[in-house]
């Protein structure tokens, strides 16, 4: 049992620290700080109750970043998205989904303007 716990112990100590996730940088349940995910999210900015609150950026290590407003964990509010694909999303988002005025860019520059309704174009 102590050979399981010391190694237990070692496994934990030498992890990447984004294999378990965490606050890496100032007040990550009621004010300002950098907590990285699991799965290698990290995201910088307001925090209320240990989630995602106010303005702050969220990235992706596959290239997805997102600067905006955010509400219990979600995007919630004025922002910007940024896909690896280079579609760009610029306006209105709730509950993480494109919703309310907003601007969808392609990569080749064509642009869809106006509203959107939980994720969806809208029309004008």
């Amino acid at each position: 049992m102590r050979a399981l716990s010391v190694a237990l112990l070692l496994i934990i100590c030498f992890s990447p620290l984004n294999t378990f996730g965490g606050c890496i940088k100032g007040d990550c349940m009621n004010g300002q700080g950098t907590f990285i995910y699991p799965d290698g999210d990290k995201y910088t900015g307001q925090f209320k109750d240990g989630k995602m609150n106010g303005k702050g950026t969220l990235a992706s290590p596959d290239g997805e970043k997102y600067v905006g407003e955010f509400k219990n964990n979600m995007l919630n509010g004025q922002g910007i998205l940024v896909r690896p694909n280079g579609v760009k999303y610029v306006g209105q988002f709730k509950d993480n989904k494109l919703h309310g005025k907003g601007t969808l860019t392609s990569p080749d520059g064509k642009k869809m303007v106006g509203k959107f309704k939980f994720g969806e174009f809208a029309g004008k």
